[in-house]
């Protein structure tokens, strides 16, 4: 057996760093040689160096240099570790007991330099790195550096603990959820207690484990189900239509309100509504899978679904988002579908805060920006799955804790999606093998962080591995085609315990831990039932269907194991090497949990203060296309494929030199069909820390006229719901709550729009060394999937021809909340009374080809959108705002920046204009200018002019700012 360490060295340049392989398997010299060769290193652009272990090479570092090697942790994924593995065994090599890979960055300058470094290479959660000083003697270092790298987890005795529990006090019962890090409140931990004293024993560590992730916020969402007594002193922001916003008329009632369950009471009631009166049952599942599902066409079905991940990224940035994106494709795996596409929205910290302003404990935003980008960029990618919609936000509130929104939109035939499991199929695991990598995951993603929580909970950050989930999808829809399972789901929060125990909460299961393949020894029971490592799915499979089943794992390199068998006892049974580890009543895991009971107060805010409007609004406009919010985000776009697959018709990225910011993106899945959908999100936590109630009308607003401008039809669209909130405990983060959910079900029955899907992430607050709390502000994220009858008649925002006419379309109310101007009017309101009707009739406009392009008006208002359709298009805009629909008389200024939700910019051809105007008739439209070839923006308030700028020197103030 040899141990010898490979170092590939760039001929390009001196200073990219050295990529190292520590290499321990039975090789001699020429195949060690042979293997580097083939495997390691291209001889065009690469130098390789081999030394034995036990002869390393002299790596001489002078006086004032130093040396940082960084590698992953004992037991955290390494991608390239496994290519080299099955890159030996396909090649005929000897394949390597352990393969260990290393990143060598080498300097000549201070050593605080090196500190600096060492932060910026190195995330201690999930890598270990050693420091190199010139003049030491480093050979000794790096040898027992390579060593303990190489060295492998050694198998333990199994040990299956009891948790003295049935005599504890309050106190003792609150220290073990603490210290177990369970995340159960003191009603909860009563509950557990009742049920094993009833029961006449000890519970087990397992059993108490998997109680505490079924029983998590994240799996359970008890805070959406809880019983809530919310107070106000009344309502003075409740319209004089209140019977169009019924949810905020039951709110403003003076006193308490009690509601039982927001999910049910808001979320549930208003998409029930809804289908109840459609005659076209074109929604198929709602709020019961992993995945909501509405038909597409006659015979297919498009799924979707909007997660978070949060509290990983913060801790380990790539690794957050990377296992972000996976989770969200095996939810959708989970329906038994195809990925077709990715979305992401992102909300980080400002990218210039200045490190001292860092809290303890916290990754400066560039950090997490850039590793989130790259995290979300490898999966996607590597899978094939084009990233087509998203929104990148900079906030000083999500410093501490950044928001990760992964998205996936699957495709299958109609009714593919089994649910007929029976007792006697056995339990499948197939995928990634176990290891300790994810555990806690969400009992940890379940409360608030703190500067200590990368000590306490490290196992929780995880590194994704694509590939292997490349290779499961293949296998799934082979299987779902022929008919192989009866059930699946995708192993996510909590693992198999959640998986296993979901699939199984109808009719009982038995498990065999030992069967379980794992990554490494050394895990105990309650570790393997727990892990939450990446990769897994979890299907049921009829007995007669599985020697078939196996076969075609086996045939596409998938792992896939039996570990137990669907029983009809109605009992959760995990075993291990014979002993008991989990024994339970299903019935107790899944409805034995309290519910729980929260307050809620709320207290109106007080109105924005007044600023004086900008003197020079030409340089306000350039100001507000620079903000890191509205400024360009190609340079994060660009390393997303948004173009694989073959189906993406409208991008991300449009006009002349497709630099344009798309509105929607637009899908066409079959080529057989002219049908596609629309997809489009809504977002502004700066409303929601005003009114989060108003925050969300105006949120649905805007993720349903996104996919309105560029063709989706507002009559069929659904929509999903994420929340992000700070503590509910508190009674003002409950209250506000309360106020979103609300406002959700206001607007979907306006619209006339389901909510089939949703996920909340709560306590995304963080507790600094000094006991400070930095909440992130209400963050609702709305994504819209809207059907598009006819992709060849998708429209974009870029302007098209000189002399059209450019139509303003909705109404202008001085709302200028100040997001992003220093200016602040009021916060802006959706008009129930007019905004579906505007939508469905601009949609009918589209239909009928009378709109060459459409922009829907935002963060800067009309000047932002005018500015975008011109230099998108490469064409100027002559504008009149005093032609503009208003509320009564405006200002210039508050035409130019108002907020107002329900507004477009539409182009319209001149022999188009009569047609097009018959069509809006009633609702608020204007010819306020044309489209000109002066390669420049000029909008007047009357007589009197408000902005004069050349398209260039505006798309460079939009395209100047650092994103990433």
């Amino acid at each position: 057996m040899a141990q010898f360490l490979v170092t590939v060295r760039s001929r390009l340049s001196s200073a990219a760093p050295h990529q190292l392989y520590l290499i321990d398997a039975d090789m001699d010299a020429a195949t060690i040689q042979r293997f580097t060769a083939e495997l390691l290193h291209d001889p065009v652009v690469q130098d390789a160096a081999v030394s034995p272990l036990g002869a390393l090479d002299d790596l001489a570092l002078p006086e004032g240099a130093w040396g940082i090697e960084v590698a992953y942790l004992p037991g955290v994924t390494d991608n390239e570790a496994e290519s080299i593995r099955i890159g030996a065994e396909r090649l005929g090599l000897p394949v390597p007991h352990v393969v260990r890979t290393l990143r060598r960055h080498l300097a000549a300058s201070p050593d605080a330099q090196a500190e600096a470094v060492l932060r910026e290479v190195c995330n201690p959660l999930v890598q270990t790195a050693i420091t190199l000083r010139g003049g030491a003697d480093v050979l000794a270092q790096r040898a027992a550096f390579y060593t303990h790298l190489l060295q492998t987890p050694a198998d333990t005795t199994p040990h299956i603990a009891r948790v003295d529990m049935l005599d504890a006090d309050d106190e003792e019962l609150l220290r073990i959820s603490r210290e177990g890090i369970l995340a159960l409140d003191l009603e909860e931990m009563r509950a557990i207690q009742a049920f094993f004293r009833a029961e006449g024993r000890q519970p087990t560590d397992g059993e108490l484990e998997t109680l505490a992730q079924t029983w998590s916020e994240h799996c359970s969402h008890k805070t959406f189900k809880a019983k809530v007594r919310y107070r106000s002193a009344g309502d003075s922001s409740l319209p004089a239509d209140a019977q169009r916003y019924p949810a905020l008329a039951q709110l403003a009632q003076p006193g308490e309100v009690a509601i039982d369950s927001l999910i049910k009471t808001f979320l549930i009631k208003s998409t029930n509504e809804i289908l109840a009166s459609h005659t076209d049952p074109w929604v198929l599942s709602v709020f019961v899978d992993n995945a909501g599902i509405v038909a597409f066409g006659p015979d297919h079905e498009v799924s979707i679904k909007v997660e978070t991940h949060n509290h990983p990224s913060a801790l380990e940035p790539f690794g957050g988002a990377n296992t972000g994106v996976g989770g969200v494709i095996r939810d959708v795996l989970g329906v038994s579908a195809k990925p077709i596409a990715n979305t992401d929205v992102l909300c980080f910290g400002p990218l210039d805060l200045p490190e001292a302003d860092l809290t303890s404990g916290v990754l400066h935003p560039r950090t997490i920006a850039s590793g989130v980008v790259a995290g979300v960029r490898d999966y996607g990618n590597k899978l094939g799955i084009p990233t087509v919609n998203g929104a990148v936000l900079y906030e000083e509130g999500y410093t501490a804790n950044p928001l990760v929104f992964c998205g996936t939109v699957g495709l299958a035939p109609r009714g593919s999606n089994p649910h007929h499991l029976q007792p006697g199929d056995a339990v499948v695991v197939l995928g990634g093998r176990t290891g300790r990598d994810g555990i806690h995951g969400a009992t940890f993603s379940s409360v608030e962080l703190t500067h200590t929580t990368a000590q306490d909970v490290g196992s929780a950050v995880q590194i994704g591995d694509p590939i292997t989930e490349k290779k499961v999808l293949d296998v799934l829809l082979q299987a779902r085609d022929r008919g192989l399972y009866s059930a699946i789901t995708d192993c996510g929060a909590g693992g198999l315990s959640s998986a296993v125990g979901e699939m199984g909460a109808e009719t009982g299961v038995r498990v065999i831990l030992d069967d379980v393949p794992l990554k490494y020894a050394g895990l105990q029971p309650w570790e393997i039932w727990l892990s939450e490592a990446q990769e897994r799915m979890v299907i049921s499979v009829p007995q007669p269907h599985l020697p078939e089943l196996l076969a075609l794992c086996e045939a596409e390199d998938v792992e896939a194991t039996v570990i137990g068998e669907f029983t009809g006892d109605g009992r959760l049974t995990v075993l291990h090497r014979g002993a008991t580890v989990v024994d339970m009543a299903m019935a107790f895991v899944h409805d034995g949990r309290p519910q729980r009971q929260l307050a809620a107060e709320w207290a109106a805010p007080a109105a924005p203060a007044a600023a004086p409007a900008p003197a020079d609004p030409t340089q306000e406009l350039k100001r507000l296309l620079a903000h890191p919010n509205i400024a360009s985000k190609e340079p994060i776009i660009r390393t997303y494929d948004h173009e694989v697959g073959g189906r993406t018709v409208v991008k991300p990225l449009v006009g002349v030199e497709r630099s344009g910011p798309g509105d929607a993106a637009v899908l066409r899945p079959l080529p057989t069909s002219p049908e596609g959908f629309a997809l489009a999100s809504g977002i502004n936590p700066r409303y929601g820390e005003v009114d989060p109630y108003w925050m969300a009308l105006a949120v649905v607003d805007e993720a349903l006229r996104n996919v309105v401008a560029v063709g989706g039809d507002p009559r069929r669209a659904a929509v999903l719901d994420n929340f992000c909130w700070g503590d509910p405990r508190l009674t003002d983060r409950m209250a506000g709550l309360v106020r979103a959910v609300a406002g959700c079900y206001d607007a979907a029955l306006a619209y006339g729009t389901p909510f089939i899907s949703g996920k909340d992430s709560l306590n995304n607050e963080y507790r600094g060394a000094d006991g400070a709390r930095h909440a992130i502000p209400p963050t609702l994220l709305i994504t819209a999937l809207a059907h598009v009858p006819d992709v060849a008649k998708s429209v974009t925002m870029d302007v098209k021809e000189a002399g059209n006419r450019i139509y303003a379309v909705g109404l202008t109310k001085d709302e200028r909340l100040g997001a992003h101007s220093p200016a602040a009017s009021g916060l802006p309101k959706v008009d129930l009374a007019t905004a579906p009707a505007l939508l469905a009739a601009l949609h009918q406009a589209i239909q009928a080809g009378l709109v060459r392009s459409c922009h829907d008006l935002s963060e800067g208002g009309l000047a932002v959108a005018a500015a975008e359709m011109s230099f998108a298009g490469g064409l100027g805009l002559a504008l009149d705002l005093a032609k503009a629909p208003a509320s009564g008389p405006l200002a210039g200024e508050a035409l130019l920046f108002s907020e107002s939700p329900t507004r477009f910019l539409v182009e319209v051809r001149p022999q188009d204009a009569a047609a097009f105007e018959a069509a809006l008739a009633g609702l608020p439209a204007a010819d306020i200018g044309e489209v000109t070839a002066a390669g420049e923006l000029r909008i007047a308030h009357g007589a009197a002019p408000l902005v004069q700028a050349s398209i260039t020197e505006l798309q460079a103030a939009w395209q100047g700012t650092q994103v990433v």
